[in-house]
C-alpha cells in the first residue's frame, strides 16, 4: 500500500481497517482461500475511498482504480523496498530505524521506545516526523542501487538487529520469546545478503541471528522458564545451524572488513562451540569484547565484558567495572541482576537482595521476572 499511495499515514491507516474488517468477517464467513488478495483488495478500495475526498491525490486514485492486484504479491521484494524506504539518508539513523520497526516489523509505538531507552511520547514524535519526512522529501519506495546503495546497510542492520532482539527476548510483557519474530528477522537477513553476498557485516548479523537461535530449544524449560546458558541442555542446541553458522563467519572474514555485527558473532560462536560450559574460552571472550569496544564503545558492551571477565579474575574485579556504569545503566534492569550476581559470589546477600529487587522493579518481560524470582526465594529474598 506504501508503494500505490505513497503515504505512510493513509497505508497504514488503510491496512488496519482491513485487518479490522476481516476480524470482523472471517469468523462468520469463513477464512478465504487467498486471505492476503482478500486484505490486499480491502485496503485498496478502503484507500480509494479516502482518497477521493482529496482532489491532491486525483491521480492516486485512478491508479488504483486501473491497478492489477495479484494473487500472491511479492512480499519479499516489497519488504524489502519498504526497509530501505524508511532509512533513506534524508531521516536521522535513529527515525529510521524508530520508523522501519513500526511499518515493516509491525511493533508498537511502546515496544521501540522500549528499544531505544525513551519515553513513548518521544518516539511518537519521531516517528510522526519520520513519515512527515518522507511523504515531503517524495522519497522513492525501492531498493537503491549502485553506490547508493551500500552506505544505506547500517541502518537496515540496525534495524533488523532490534528486530530480533525483541523477538529473541521480549522487553514487553509479551511471552519470553516471540520466535516468530526472530524468524522473521533472520529471513529478512538472509534476503539482504542474497542482495548483498560482498558484505561481510550483512553476513555478521546473519551469522550472530543464526547462531543465536540454534540453541532456542534450550533456552526455555516445559514450563516457560528461562534456562541461563549454563544450565542449557547442549545436545538441544541444532548443530547444522552452528556448522553452518560459523562457515559463514569465517567466509566473511576472508572479506578483511571487522565489524561490530561479527565480533559480536564471533562471541556467540566462542559459547557455541564449547561441549560444555566450563570449557568456555572466557579469555577469548574478553579479547573479543575489547575489540568490540574499540568499535563501539557502550555501556552495555562493558556490562557483558564485566560478566566475562568475572570468569577470570573473579567476582570482585568484575563488580569494580560494573558499579562503574551506575550512571548510565541504572535504569536497566541486567544492570542490577548482573550487580545482584557478583555480590552473591562475594557473599553480600543483602546487597543482592537490593540490586535483584531493583531490577524486578525494572523488569517487564515475564520470563526474567519469573527468574528474578526464583533468585530472591533461593536466597531467602
Amino acid at each position: 500500500m506504501v508503494r500505490m499511495i505513497g503515504n505512510f499515514d493513509i497505508a497504514e491507516e488503510v491496512v488496519q481497517d482491513s485487518l479490522l474488517a476481516a476480524l470482523e468477517t472471517w469468523p462468520v464467513q469463513g477464512v478465504p482461500a487467498n486471505p492476503a488478495a482478500w486484505l490486499m483488495t480491502t485496503a485498496r478500495r478502503r484507500a480509494i475511498d479516502l482518497l477521493r475526498r482529496d482532489q491532491r491525490y486525483a491521480e492516486k486514485v485512478a491508479l488504483l482504480e486501473r491497478s492489477f492486484m495479484p494473487n500472491d504479491p511479492p512480499e519479499a521484494d516489497d519488504r524489502l523496498r519498504l526497509i530501505f524506504t524508511c532509512c533513506h539518508p534524508a531521516l536521522a539513523q535513529e527515525a529510521q530505524v524508530a520508523l522501519t520497526l513500526r511499518a515493516v516489523a509491525g511493533f508498537t509505538t511502546q515496544e521501540i521506545a522500549a528499544a531505544f531507552l525513551i519515553s513513548e511520547t518521544t518516539m511518537a514524535q519521531r516517528i510522526v516526523r519520520a513519515k512527515r519526512k518522507i511523504v515531503e522529501a517524495n522519497i522513492p519506495y525501492r531498493v537503491p542501487e549502485g553506490d547508493q546503495l551500500v552506505p544505506r546497510v547500517d541502518a537496515v542492520l540496525a534495524v533488523l538487529y532490534l528486530m530480533f532482539n525483541e523477538g529473541y527476548l521480549s522487553r514487553g510483557n509479551q511471552p519470553g520469546m516471540r520466535r516468530d519474530l526472530a524468524e522473521d528477522a533472520l529471513w529478512l537477513g538472509r534476503l539482504l545478503a542474497r542482495l548483498l553476498p560482498d558484505q561481510a557485516e550483512v553476513l555478521g548479523l546473519l551469522v550472530l541471528m543464526q547462531l543465536n537461535l540454534a540453541r532456542s530449544r534450550a533456552r526455555f524449560d516445559a514450563s516457560g522458564e528461562i534456562v541461563l546458558l549454563a544450565d542449557q541442555d547442549r545436545s538441544l542446541w541444532d548443530q547444522a545451524a552452528i556448522a553452518d553458522g560459523i562457515d559463514l563467519l569465517h567466509r566473511a572474514a576472508t572479506m578483511h572488513s571487522t565489524g561490530a555485527y561479527q565480533i559480536q558473532a564471533a562471541i556467540a560462536a566462542v559459547h557455541a562451540e564449547a561441549h560444555t560450559w566450563v570449557e568456555t574460552d572466557w579469555e577469548q571472550i574478553v579479547l573479543l569484547y575489547d575489540a568490540l569496544l574499540r568499535i563501539s564503545d557502550t555501556p552495555v558492551i562493558r556490562l557483558n565484558r564485566a560478566v566475562a571477565l568475572s570468569h577470570i579474575t573473579g567476582p570482585q574485579a568484575a563488580l569494580g567495572e560494573v558499579n562503574d556504569l551506575a550512571i548510565s545503566l541504572g535504569g536497566y534492569h541486567l544492570f542490577h541482576a548482573t550487580r545482584a550476581e557478583l555480590l552473591d559470589d562475594l557473599g553480600e546477600v543483602t546487597l543482592a537482595r537490593e540490586a535483584r529487587l531493583k531490577a524486578l522493579e525494572l523488569c517487564q518481560n515475564p520470563a526474567e521476572r519469573s527468574l528474578l524470582q526464583r533468585k530472591l526465594r533461593q536466597v531467602g529474598g
